[in-house]
Protein backbone atom coordinates (compact mmCIF):
# COMPACT_ATOMS: atom_id res chain seq x y z
CA UNK A 1 0.00 0.00 0.00
CA UNK A 2 2.43 2.32 1.02
CA UNK A 3 6.61 1.91 0.43
CA UNK A 4 8.91 4.92 1.55
CA UNK A 5 12.35 4.92 -0.56
CA UNK A 6 15.55 6.65 0.69
CA UNK A 7 13.74 9.65 2.11
CA UNK A 8 15.20 12.68 2.80
CA UNK A 9 14.29 15.56 4.42
CA UNK A 10 16.09 18.96 4.57
CA UNK A 11 15.37 22.46 5.64
CA UNK A 12 16.62 25.57 3.73
CA UNK A 13 19.75 24.36 2.54
CA UNK A 14 20.59 23.20 6.19
CA UNK A 15 22.12 19.01 6.96
CA UNK A 16 18.86 16.74 6.25
CA UNK A 17 16.86 16.09 9.41
CA UNK A 18 15.88 12.62 7.97
CA UNK A 19 18.57 10.43 5.71
CA UNK A 20 17.59 7.64 3.49
CA UNK A 21 14.96 6.75 5.25
CA UNK A 22 12.78 3.19 3.41
CA UNK A 23 9.63 1.21 5.31
CA UNK A 24 6.62 -0.67 3.50
CA UNK A 25 3.29 -0.41 5.78
CA UNK A 26 0.88 -3.47 3.95
CA UNK A 27 -2.87 -3.19 3.92
CA UNK A 28 -4.66 -4.27 7.41
CA UNK A 29 -0.94 -4.18 8.84
CA UNK A 30 0.65 -1.53 11.64
CA UNK A 31 4.13 -0.55 11.66
CA UNK A 32 5.91 1.06 14.86
CA UNK A 33 8.01 3.86 14.55
CA UNK A 34 9.70 4.37 17.85
CA UNK A 35 12.84 6.55 18.55
CA UNK A 36 13.46 9.71 21.17
CA UNK A 37 12.52 13.41 20.69
CA UNK A 38 14.01 14.84 17.12
CA UNK A 39 14.60 11.32 15.61
CA UNK A 40 12.04 12.05 12.48
CA UNK A 41 9.84 10.00 13.44
CA UNK A 42 6.61 13.07 12.85
CA UNK A 43 8.46 14.84 10.46
CA UNK A 44 8.73 11.62 8.09
CA UNK A 45 4.84 10.88 8.27
CA UNK A 46 3.83 14.47 7.95
CA UNK A 47 5.82 14.41 4.72
CA UNK A 48 3.63 11.43 3.35
CA UNK A 49 0.65 13.88 3.92
CA UNK A 50 1.73 16.82 1.98
CA UNK A 51 1.87 18.83 5.55
CA UNK A 52 5.74 20.00 5.67
CA UNK A 53 6.10 23.81 5.02
CA UNK A 54 7.44 24.93 1.83
CA UNK A 55 10.75 25.64 2.77
CA UNK A 56 11.33 21.48 3.22
CA UNK A 57 13.36 20.00 0.06
CA UNK A 58 12.24 16.28 0.42
CA UNK A 59 14.15 13.61 -1.60
CA UNK A 60 13.55 10.30 -2.77
CA UNK A 61 9.81 8.13 -3.24
CA UNK A 62 6.56 7.87 -1.22
CA UNK A 63 4.32 5.52 -3.38
CA UNK A 64 0.88 5.40 -2.33
CA UNK A 65 -0.86 2.91 -4.22
CA UNK A 66 2.12 2.81 -6.28
CA UNK A 67 1.94 6.63 -7.36
CA UNK A 68 4.70 8.57 -6.00
CA UNK A 69 2.98 11.59 -3.86
CA UNK A 70 5.98 13.40 -4.63
CA UNK A 71 4.97 13.92 -7.82
CA UNK A 72 1.48 15.62 -6.87
CA UNK A 73 0.51 19.44 -6.09
CA UNK A 74 -1.61 20.63 -2.74
CA UNK A 75 -5.06 20.57 -4.52
CA UNK A 76 -4.27 16.61 -5.01
CA UNK A 77 -3.24 16.19 -0.97
CA UNK A 78 -6.47 18.04 -0.15
CA UNK A 79 -8.59 15.30 -2.20
CA UNK A 80 -6.82 12.34 -0.45
CA UNK A 81 -5.85 14.02 3.04
CA UNK A 82 -8.76 12.78 5.24
CA UNK A 83 -10.21 10.43 2.70
CA UNK A 84 -7.33 8.15 1.49
CA UNK A 85 -4.57 8.50 4.37
CA UNK A 86 -5.75 10.19 7.40
CA UNK A 87 -4.05 11.59 10.90
CA UNK A 88 -4.53 11.37 14.30
CA UNK A 89 -2.60 14.26 16.29
CA UNK A 90 -0.92 13.68 19.45
CA UNK A 91 -2.65 16.28 21.47
CA UNK A 92 -6.52 16.30 20.76
CA UNK A 93 -7.34 19.61 22.43
CA UNK A 94 -4.83 21.95 20.38
CA UNK A 95 -6.09 19.64 17.39
CA UNK A 96 -9.47 20.25 18.00
CA UNK A 97 -11.15 23.78 17.12
CA UNK A 98 -12.32 25.10 20.73
CA UNK A 99 -15.12 27.71 19.03
CA UNK A 100 -16.72 24.56 17.35
CA UNK A 101 -18.68 21.38 18.73
CA UNK A 102 -17.58 17.78 18.12
CA UNK A 103 -19.81 16.94 15.70
CA UNK A 104 -19.17 19.77 13.41
CA UNK A 105 -16.06 19.35 13.25
CA UNK A 106 -16.06 15.22 12.70
CA UNK A 107 -19.31 16.71 10.02
CA UNK A 108 -16.49 19.45 8.09
CA UNK A 109 -14.52 15.75 6.41
CA UNK A 110 -17.72 14.12 5.06
CA UNK A 111 -19.19 17.42 3.87
CA UNK A 112 -15.21 17.51 1.70
CA UNK A 113 -15.55 14.48 1.01
CA UNK A 114 -18.88 12.74 0.44
CA UNK A 115 -21.65 13.77 -0.88
CA UNK A 116 -24.32 12.85 1.44
CA UNK A 117 -26.69 15.37 2.85
CA UNK A 118 -26.71 17.44 6.33
CA UNK A 119 -29.50 15.12 7.66
CA UNK A 120 -27.44 12.00 6.35
CA UNK A 121 -23.63 13.64 7.58
CA UNK A 122 -25.33 14.39 11.02
CA UNK A 123 -26.55 10.13 11.32
CA UNK A 124 -22.96 9.27 10.12
CA UNK A 125 -21.41 11.32 12.77
CA UNK A 126 -23.34 9.87 15.64
CA UNK A 127 -22.87 6.44 14.55
CA UNK A 128 -19.29 7.12 14.58
CA UNK A 129 -19.14 8.55 17.90
CA UNK A 130 -21.03 5.02 18.83
CA UNK A 131 -18.42 2.67 16.60
CA UNK A 132 -15.91 4.97 18.63
CA UNK A 133 -17.51 3.93 21.93
CA UNK A 134 -18.26 7.86 22.93
CA UNK A 135 -21.31 8.34 25.75
CA UNK A 136 -23.92 10.05 24.93
CA UNK A 137 -23.04 10.30 21.00
CA UNK A 138 -25.97 12.53 20.58
CA UNK A 139 -24.73 15.21 23.25
CA UNK A 140 -21.31 14.68 22.42
CA UNK A 141 -22.34 15.76 18.91
CA UNK A 142 -23.40 18.88 20.56
CA UNK A 143 -20.45 19.28 22.99
CA UNK A 144 -17.05 21.51 22.69
CA UNK A 145 -14.10 20.14 23.18
CA UNK A 146 -13.52 21.85 26.70
CA UNK A 147 -16.53 19.91 27.72
CA UNK A 148 -15.69 16.17 27.43
CA UNK A 149 -12.16 14.85 29.08
CA UNK A 150 -8.88 13.96 27.38
CA UNK A 151 -9.86 9.95 26.14
CA UNK A 152 -13.52 11.47 25.13
CA UNK A 153 -11.50 14.36 22.91
CA UNK A 154 -9.29 11.17 21.58
CA UNK A 155 -12.04 8.99 20.45
CA UNK A 156 -13.55 12.50 18.64
CA UNK A 157 -10.12 12.63 16.75
CA UNK A 158 -10.24 9.07 16.15
CA UNK A 159 -14.00 9.26 14.46
CA UNK A 160 -12.78 12.57 12.43
CA UNK A 161 -9.63 10.34 10.87
CA UNK A 162 -12.04 6.95 9.88
CA UNK A 163 -15.23 9.33 8.80
CA UNK A 164 -14.11 8.56 5.37
CA UNK A 165 -12.90 4.44 5.98
CA UNK A 166 -9.52 5.81 4.87
CA UNK A 167 -6.69 2.80 3.51
CA UNK A 168 -3.96 4.48 5.76
CA UNK A 169 -4.13 5.98 8.98
CA UNK A 170 -1.27 7.66 10.96
CA UNK A 171 -1.51 7.75 14.76
CA UNK A 172 0.96 10.09 16.45
CA UNK A 173 1.32 9.30 19.83
CA UNK A 174 -2.33 9.12 20.38
CA UNK A 175 -2.45 7.77 23.86
CA UNK A 176 0.60 9.81 25.36
CA UNK A 177 -1.65 11.63 27.59
CA UNK A 178 -4.06 8.74 28.60
CA UNK A 179 -4.20 6.81 31.73
CA UNK A 180 -3.84 3.36 31.01
CA UNK A 181 -7.38 2.15 31.39
CA UNK A 182 -8.05 4.38 28.46
CA UNK A 183 -5.34 3.69 26.36
CA UNK A 184 -6.11 0.08 26.54
CA UNK A 185 -9.05 0.88 25.27
CA UNK A 186 -7.68 3.08 22.15
CA UNK A 187 -5.00 0.26 21.05
CA UNK A 188 -7.89 -2.20 21.23
CA UNK A 189 -10.35 0.03 19.19
CA UNK A 190 -7.65 0.80 16.75
CA UNK A 191 -7.34 -2.73 16.44
CA UNK A 192 -11.37 -3.12 15.80
CA UNK A 193 -11.45 -0.48 13.22
CA UNK A 194 -8.42 -1.85 11.27
CA UNK A 195 -10.28 -5.27 11.02
CA UNK A 196 -13.29 -3.52 9.95
CA UNK A 197 -11.60 -1.02 7.34
CA UNK A 198 -8.78 -2.97 6.97
CA UNK A 199 -6.59 0.32 7.31
CA UNK A 200 -2.81 0.30 6.95
CA UNK A 201 -1.49 1.31 10.49
CA UNK A 202 1.54 4.04 11.04
CA UNK A 203 1.36 3.93 14.71
CA UNK A 204 3.77 6.40 15.96
CA UNK A 205 5.03 6.29 19.91
CA UNK A 206 7.69 6.35 22.73
CA UNK A 207 6.31 3.63 24.58
CA UNK A 208 8.42 0.45 23.44
CA UNK A 209 6.09 -1.92 25.64
CA UNK A 210 2.81 -0.03 24.10
CA UNK A 211 3.75 -0.37 20.52
CA UNK A 212 5.58 -4.07 21.08
CA UNK A 213 1.98 -4.93 21.32
CA UNK A 214 0.09 -3.11 18.20
CA UNK A 215 2.59 -3.23 15.98
CA UNK A 216 3.36 -6.19 13.39
CA UNK A 217 6.66 -4.55 11.96
CA UNK A 218 8.80 -1.64 13.91
CA UNK A 219 11.23 0.90 12.67
CA UNK A 220 13.85 2.59 14.94
CA UNK A 221 15.03 5.74 14.14
CA UNK A 222 17.24 8.01 15.51
CA UNK A 223 18.73 11.65 14.90
CA UNK A 224 17.17 10.95 11.50
CA UNK A 225 18.55 7.94 10.20
CA UNK A 226 16.91 4.23 10.09
CA UNK A 227 18.78 2.36 12.85
CA UNK A 228 16.49 -1.13 12.80
CA UNK A 229 13.91 -2.53 11.64
CA UNK A 230 12.42 -6.30 11.43
CA UNK A 231 8.88 -7.58 12.81
CA UNK A 232 8.13 -6.78 16.54
CA UNK A 233 9.20 -10.15 18.23
CA UNK A 234 12.26 -9.73 16.40
CA UNK A 235 12.86 -6.45 17.01
CA UNK A 236 11.86 -6.54 20.90
CA UNK A 237 12.78 -10.02 22.12
CA UNK A 238 16.50 -9.93 19.70
CA UNK A 239 17.47 -6.35 19.45
CA UNK A 240 20.26 -6.04 16.93
CA UNK A 241 21.47 -1.98 17.83
CA UNK A 242 22.38 -0.94 21.25
CA UNK A 243 20.74 2.20 20.66
CA UNK A 244 16.91 -0.43 20.30
CA UNK A 245 18.18 -2.40 23.68
CA UNK A 246 19.07 1.25 25.51
CA UNK A 247 14.66 2.50 24.56
CA UNK A 248 14.02 -0.70 25.71
CA UNK A 249 15.62 -0.70 28.95
CA UNK A 250 15.07 3.01 29.59
CA UNK A 251 11.60 1.69 30.81
CA UNK A 252 11.24 1.23 34.25
CA UNK A 253 10.87 -2.36 35.40
CA UNK A 254 8.05 -3.18 37.39
CA UNK A 255 10.27 -6.57 39.04
CA UNK A 256 13.40 -4.96 39.83
CA UNK A 257 14.04 -1.20 41.52
CA UNK A 258 17.51 0.00 39.46
CA UNK A 259 19.27 2.77 42.49
CA UNK A 260 20.12 4.35 39.01
CA UNK A 261 17.36 4.11 35.58
CA UNK A 262 20.02 3.42 32.69
CA UNK A 263 19.63 5.66 29.97
CA UNK A 264 20.54 5.59 26.42
CA UNK A 265 23.75 6.72 26.70
CA UNK A 266 24.64 4.53 29.41
CA UNK A 267 24.19 1.47 27.22
CA UNK A 268 26.12 2.99 24.20
CA UNK A 269 28.88 3.75 26.34
CA UNK A 270 28.86 0.95 28.04
CA UNK A 271 28.15 2.73 31.71
CA UNK A 272 24.64 0.79 33.00
CA UNK A 273 24.72 1.12 37.04
CA UNK A 274 23.22 -2.04 37.20
CA UNK A 275 23.23 -1.74 41.11
CA UNK A 276 19.43 -2.78 42.59
CA UNK A 277 17.53 -0.78 45.51
CA UNK A 278 17.32 -3.98 48.03
CA UNK A 279 14.11 -4.73 49.94
CA UNK A 280 16.10 -4.75 52.70
CA UNK A 281 17.69 -1.20 51.85
CA UNK A 282 14.08 -0.13 51.51
CA UNK A 283 12.58 -1.03 54.52
CA UNK A 284 15.59 0.31 56.63
CA UNK A 285 14.69 3.73 54.98
CA UNK A 286 10.91 3.15 55.52
CA UNK A 287 11.70 2.37 59.43
CA UNK A 288 13.18 5.95 59.59
CA UNK A 289 10.86 8.18 57.83
CA UNK A 290 7.65 6.34 59.31
CA UNK A 291 8.91 7.14 63.03
CA UNK A 292 8.58 10.82 62.79
CA UNK A 293 5.44 13.17 62.82
CA UNK A 294 4.08 13.37 59.48
CA UNK A 295 4.98 16.25 57.46
CA UNK A 296 1.63 16.59 55.76
CA UNK A 297 -1.77 14.94 56.61
CA UNK A 298 -5.02 15.21 55.01
CA UNK A 299 -7.78 14.40 57.06
CA UNK A 300 -11.39 14.12 55.58
CA UNK A 301 -11.07 16.57 52.91
CA UNK A 302 -14.13 17.34 50.22
CA UNK A 303 -13.80 19.70 47.33
CA UNK A 304 -17.52 20.10 45.65
CA UNK A 305 -18.30 22.28 42.46
CA UNK A 306 -21.50 23.05 41.23
CA UNK A 307 -22.10 21.43 37.64
CA UNK A 308 -23.41 23.08 34.58
CA UNK A 309 -27.58 23.81 35.65
CA UNK A 310 -29.94 22.70 33.16
CA UNK A 311 -33.19 25.02 32.11
CA UNK A 312 -36.08 22.77 34.55
CA UNK A 313 -33.57 21.51 37.33
CA UNK A 314 -30.71 22.89 39.61
CA UNK A 315 -27.43 21.98 39.37
CA UNK A 316 -25.79 19.22 40.36
CA UNK A 317 -23.10 18.89 43.37
CA UNK A 318 -20.09 17.49 42.01
CA UNK A 319 -17.51 15.41 44.13
CA UNK A 320 -14.45 15.83 42.79
CA UNK A 321 -12.98 14.51 46.18
CA UNK A 322 -14.78 12.66 48.79
CA UNK A 323 -13.55 12.21 52.37
CA UNK A 324 -9.71 11.73 51.53
CA UNK A 325 -6.84 10.99 54.77
CA UNK A 326 -4.01 9.87 54.26
CA UNK A 327 -0.09 11.02 55.97
CA UNK A 328 3.11 11.46 54.12
CA UNK A 329 6.36 11.85 55.77
CA UNK A 330 9.70 13.51 55.49
CA UNK A 331 11.81 12.39 53.08
CA UNK A 332 8.78 9.58 51.14
CA UNK A 333 7.82 10.01 48.13
CA UNK A 334 3.99 8.90 47.70
CA UNK A 335 2.42 7.81 44.71
CA UNK A 336 -0.75 9.34 43.35
CA UNK A 337 -2.44 7.45 40.41
CA UNK A 338 -6.28 6.81 39.09
CA UNK A 339 -7.88 7.39 35.93
CA UNK A 340 -8.81 10.83 34.23
CA UNK A 341 -10.94 12.58 36.64
CA UNK A 342 -10.32 10.27 39.57
CA UNK A 343 -9.21 13.96 41.71
CA UNK A 344 -5.97 13.50 41.54
CA UNK A 345 -5.09 17.29 40.02
CA UNK A 346 -7.97 18.72 41.96
CA UNK A 347 -6.48 16.97 45.64
CA UNK A 348 -3.31 18.82 44.40
CA UNK A 349 -4.92 22.06 43.94
CA UNK A 350 -6.33 21.88 47.22
CA UNK A 351 -3.52 21.49 49.02
CA UNK A 352 -1.44 23.99 46.86
CA UNK A 353 -3.98 26.32 48.13
CA UNK A 354 -5.35 26.81 44.42
CA UNK A 355 -8.66 25.36 45.39
CA UNK A 356 -10.70 25.92 48.59
CA UNK A 357 -11.73 22.96 50.28
CA UNK A 358 -15.52 22.12 51.33
CA UNK A 359 -14.49 20.56 54.53
CA UNK A 360 -11.60 18.87 56.08
CA UNK A 361 -8.61 19.45 57.50
CA UNK A 362 -5.19 19.55 55.45
CA UNK A 363 -2.18 19.59 57.90
CA UNK A 364 1.08 20.88 56.90
CA UNK A 365 3.97 20.38 60.09
CA UNK A 366 0.94 20.50 62.72
CA UNK A 367 -0.86 23.88 60.84
CA UNK A 368 -4.16 23.43 58.85
CA UNK A 369 -3.61 25.06 55.79
CA UNK A 370 -7.63 25.04 55.21
CA UNK A 371 -7.49 28.01 58.25
CA UNK A 372 -5.23 30.18 57.23
CA UNK A 373 -5.34 33.91 55.77
CA UNK A 374 -4.03 34.46 52.24
CA UNK A 375 -1.01 36.38 53.51
CA UNK A 376 -0.16 33.21 55.98
CA UNK A 377 -0.75 30.71 53.11
CA UNK A 378 1.81 33.03 51.18
CA UNK A 379 4.26 32.84 53.61
CA UNK A 380 4.47 28.89 53.60
CA UNK A 381 3.30 28.82 49.76
CA UNK A 382 7.41 28.37 49.11
CA UNK A 383 7.43 25.34 51.37
CA UNK A 384 5.37 23.24 49.03
CA UNK A 385 6.15 23.98 45.24
CA UNK A 386 4.56 21.91 42.44
CA UNK A 387 6.80 20.96 38.95
CA UNK A 388 3.66 20.94 35.85
CA UNK A 389 3.43 18.58 33.06
CA UNK A 390 3.72 21.02 30.62
CA UNK A 391 6.96 22.62 31.22
CA UNK A 392 6.42 25.07 28.21
CA UNK A 393 2.92 26.38 28.85
CA UNK A 394 3.93 27.01 32.49
CA UNK A 395 7.19 29.00 31.24
CA UNK A 396 6.73 32.80 30.15
CA UNK A 397 8.09 32.93 26.60
CA UNK A 398 8.78 36.34 27.33
CA UNK A 399 11.67 36.25 29.65
CA UNK A 400 14.69 34.29 30.05
CA UNK A 401 14.59 31.15 31.89
CA UNK A 402 17.15 32.61 34.33
CA UNK A 403 14.64 35.68 35.20
CA UNK A 404 12.03 32.79 35.60
CA UNK A 405 13.55 31.10 38.39
CA UNK A 406 14.75 34.40 39.91
CA UNK A 407 11.38 35.60 40.35
CA UNK A 408 9.38 33.56 42.81
CA UNK A 409 13.31 33.95 45.02
CA UNK A 410 12.79 37.90 44.91
CA UNK A 411 8.43 37.57 45.71
CA UNK A 412 10.11 35.41 48.63
CA UNK A 413 13.13 37.12 49.66
CA UNK A 414 15.51 34.32 49.16
CA UNK A 415 18.96 35.81 49.45
CA UNK A 416 20.51 38.63 50.18
CA UNK A 417 21.08 40.37 46.96
CA UNK A 418 20.18 39.84 43.07
CA UNK A 419 23.78 38.92 42.69
CA UNK A 420 23.46 36.23 45.10
CA UNK A 421 20.81 34.72 43.91
CA UNK A 422 21.77 34.78 40.00
CA UNK A 423 24.53 33.32 41.20
CA UNK A 424 22.68 30.33 43.00
CA UNK A 425 19.96 30.11 40.17
CA UNK A 426 23.38 29.42 38.03
CA UNK A 427 24.68 26.76 40.22
CA UNK A 428 20.98 24.83 40.38
CA UNK A 429 21.11 25.21 36.02
CA UNK A 430 24.26 23.23 36.49
CA UNK A 431 22.65 20.60 39.02
CA UNK A 432 20.04 19.87 36.94
CA UNK A 433 21.68 19.09 33.69
CA UNK A 434 21.79 22.62 31.93
CA UNK A 435 24.79 24.86 31.58
CA UNK A 436 25.38 28.65 33.07
CA UNK A 437 25.38 29.79 29.34
CA UNK A 438 21.32 28.65 29.72
CA UNK A 439 20.19 31.57 32.15
CA UNK A 440 19.72 34.22 28.96
CA UNK A 441 18.03 31.70 26.53
CA UNK A 442 14.15 31.69 26.09
CA UNK A 443 11.98 28.77 26.94
CA UNK A 444 11.05 28.20 23.22
CA UNK A 445 14.92 27.61 22.47
CA UNK A 446 15.36 24.18 24.75
CA UNK A 447 13.94 20.81 23.89
CA UNK A 448 10.81 19.14 26.06
CA UNK A 449 13.64 17.43 28.65
CA UNK A 450 15.75 20.40 29.11
CA UNK A 451 12.48 22.84 29.58
CA UNK A 452 11.22 20.29 32.20
CA UNK A 453 14.85 20.40 34.25
CA UNK A 454 14.04 24.53 34.06
CA UNK A 455 10.66 23.72 35.95
CA UNK A 456 12.83 21.58 38.33
CA UNK A 457 15.00 24.09 39.02
CA UNK A 458 12.35 26.67 39.69
CA UNK A 459 10.25 24.14 41.82
CA UNK A 460 13.47 24.09 44.15
CA UNK A 461 14.76 27.57 44.04
CA UNK A 462 12.69 28.35 46.79
CA UNK A 463 14.04 25.76 48.92
CA UNK A 464 10.89 23.62 49.67
CA UNK A 465 10.04 21.14 51.75
CA UNK A 466 7.35 19.80 49.46
CA UNK A 467 7.23 19.28 45.96
CA UNK A 468 4.33 18.23 43.96
CA UNK A 469 5.41 16.32 40.64
CA UNK A 470 1.72 16.38 38.43
CA UNK A 471 2.21 14.54 35.46
CA UNK A 472 6.07 15.74 35.40
CA UNK A 473 7.48 12.83 32.89
CA UNK A 474 4.41 11.83 31.18
CA UNK A 475 4.89 13.58 28.16
CA UNK A 476 8.96 12.71 27.69
CA UNK A 477 10.66 9.43 25.53
CA UNK A 478 12.24 7.13 27.50
CA UNK A 479 15.15 7.99 27.96
CA UNK A 480 14.78 11.87 28.73
CA UNK A 481 12.39 10.35 31.25
CA UNK A 482 14.53 8.09 32.50
CA UNK A 483 17.23 10.94 32.96
CA UNK A 484 14.60 13.12 34.88
CA UNK A 485 13.39 10.40 37.37
CA UNK A 486 17.34 10.05 38.36
CA UNK A 487 17.25 13.67 38.62
CA UNK A 488 14.83 13.77 40.90
CA UNK A 489 15.79 10.98 43.31
CA UNK A 490 19.35 13.15 43.17
CA UNK A 491 17.80 15.61 44.34
CA UNK A 492 15.62 14.19 46.90
CA UNK A 493 18.77 12.81 48.29
CA UNK A 494 20.63 15.77 48.70
CA UNK A 495 18.12 17.89 49.28
CA UNK A 496 15.69 15.56 52.03
CA UNK A 497 12.79 16.87 49.37
CA UNK A 498 9.29 14.80 49.96
CA UNK A 499 7.11 14.12 46.71
CA UNK A 500 3.58 13.61 45.92
CA UNK A 501 4.34 11.75 42.29
CA UNK A 502 1.16 11.86 40.41
CA UNK A 503 1.47 10.01 36.94
CA UNK A 504 -1.28 7.68 34.51
CA UNK A 505 2.40 5.80 33.84
CA UNK A 506 2.07 2.84 36.92
CA UNK A 507 5.27 1.53 35.78
CA UNK A 508 7.21 4.82 36.72
CA UNK A 509 5.19 5.30 39.99
CA UNK A 510 6.12 1.99 41.48
CA UNK A 511 9.66 2.96 40.42
CA UNK A 512 9.14 6.09 42.73
CA UNK A 513 7.03 5.46 45.06
CA UNK A 514 7.26 4.45 48.63
CA UNK A 515 3.63 4.54 49.69
CA UNK A 516 0.91 4.25 46.53
CA UNK A 517 -2.93 6.21 46.82
CA UNK A 518 -4.89 4.39 44.53
CA UNK A 519 -7.95 7.65 43.87
CA UNK A 520 -10.93 6.44 41.76
CA UNK A 521 -14.11 8.80 41.59
CA UNK A 522 -12.64 10.86 44.24
CA UNK A 523 -12.26 8.30 46.52
CA UNK A 524 -9.20 6.42 48.49
CA UNK A 525 -9.93 3.13 46.76
CA UNK A 526 -6.90 2.00 48.58
CA UNK A 527 -3.24 2.78 50.01
CA UNK A 528 -0.30 0.72 51.16
CA UNK A 529 3.72 0.07 49.97
CA UNK A 530 4.25 0.43 46.37
CA UNK A 531 5.03 -2.80 45.98
CA UNK A 532 2.55 -4.23 47.65
CA UNK A 533 -0.36 -3.15 46.14
CA UNK A 534 1.68 -3.74 42.86
CA UNK A 535 1.73 -7.83 44.35
CA UNK A 536 -1.01 -8.15 45.97
CA UNK A 537 -4.30 -5.27 44.36
CA UNK A 538 -6.93 -5.39 47.29
CA UNK A 539 -9.81 -3.42 45.13
CA UNK A 540 -11.10 -4.83 41.38
CA UNK A 541 -10.21 -1.40 40.12
CA UNK A 542 -6.46 -1.27 41.22
CA UNK A 543 -6.21 -4.39 39.64
CA UNK A 544 -7.78 -3.53 35.99
CA UNK A 545 -4.90 -0.50 36.59
CA UNK A 546 -2.18 -2.99 36.82
CA UNK A 547 -3.85 -5.20 34.41
CA UNK A 548 -3.86 -2.79 31.59
CA UNK A 549 -0.36 -1.90 31.44
CA UNK A 550 1.42 -2.74 28.62
CA UNK A 551 3.18 -5.82 28.58
CA UNK A 552 4.63 -6.79 25.43
CA UNK A 553 8.21 -5.98 26.59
Amino acid sequence: MLKVKNLEISFKNSAPVVQGISFDVQKNKTLGIVGESGSGKSISTLAILGLLPKTATIKGELLFNQCNLLNYSQLYFQKIRGNKIAMIFQEPMSSLNPTLTCGVQVAEILQQHTQLSIHEIKEEVISLFSKVKLPRPEAIYNSYPHQISGGQKQRVMIAMAIACKPQLLIADEPTTALDVTVQKEIILLLKELQQEFEMGIIFISHDLALVSEIADDVVVMRKGKLVEKGTSKNVFLNPKENYTKALINSKPNTKKRFKVLPTVVDFINDTVDSTVYTNEERTAFHQKIYNQPPLLEIINLHKDYIGNASWFSKPPLVKAVSDVSFKIYEGETLGLVGESGCGKTTLSRTILGLEKASSGSILYKGTDLTKLSKADFKKLRKEIQIIFQDPFSSLNPRITVGDAILEPMKVHNILNSNKERKEYVCNLLEKVGLEITHFNRYPHEFSGGQRQRIGIARAIALQPKLIICDESVSALDVSVQAQVLNLLNELKTEFNFTYIFISHDLSVVKYMADQLVVMNKGRVEEIADADEIYQHPKSKYTQTLIEAIPKGL
